[in-house]
């Protein structure tokens, strides 16, 4: 794949591993300068810190937002393993990111889960529609690969 995206979405992808790795869901997400230059990662840590909200973007942007300045996160686009749900997707408008890049669609995902998961079925684009601010969203893109993080892991 040519696409410009696809070398950071597969580091949001071996970051996911290693958070099933650490006993956690199989979440990666990192933020990019425009040049493409890895600025910050993080990973989903929901089970190991019995935190609910430790998902991979949120504990990215606590971190982004207390180390680089406004103008640094204008600038930045926030790559994730999978869609963010509307907490993270929150979380990246409010700390001013504005450009969203994914690999895994939230639909995909949860085709995945078992029947009677928890989900919030309002996808990123739909929560980020909302504010007054504009944020680009990009994705799903390589879709099969990032699906295969997830393998076996919601069974």
């Amino acid at each position: 794949m040519t696409d410009p995206h696809a070398a950071l979405l597969r580091r949001t992808l071996a970051i996911a591993a290693a958070a099933r790795a650490h006993g956690n869901h199989p979440f990666g997400a990192l933020l990019a300068d425009p040049a493409g230059h890895i600025l910050l990662e993080g990973e989903n840590t929901v089970l190991t810190e019995r935190d609910c909200t430790g998902h991979a973007e949120t504990n990215l942007m606590r971190a982004a937002t207390q180390q680089l300045a406004p103008e640094v996160l204008a600038t930045a686009t926030l790559y994730t393993s999978t869609e963010p749900c509307p907490m993270c997707a929150g979380a990246l408008y409010w700390g001013g990111v504005r450009r969203l890049v994914f690999c895994v669609g939230q639909q995909a995902l949860y085709q995945q889960m078992p029947p009677g998961a928890w989900a919030l079925e309002l996808n990123a684009a739909e929560v980020l529609a909302r504010g007054t601010g504009s944020v680009e969203v990009i994705g799903p893109l390589l879709e099969t690969e990032g699906l295969a993080v997830h393998a076996g892991f919601w069974s």
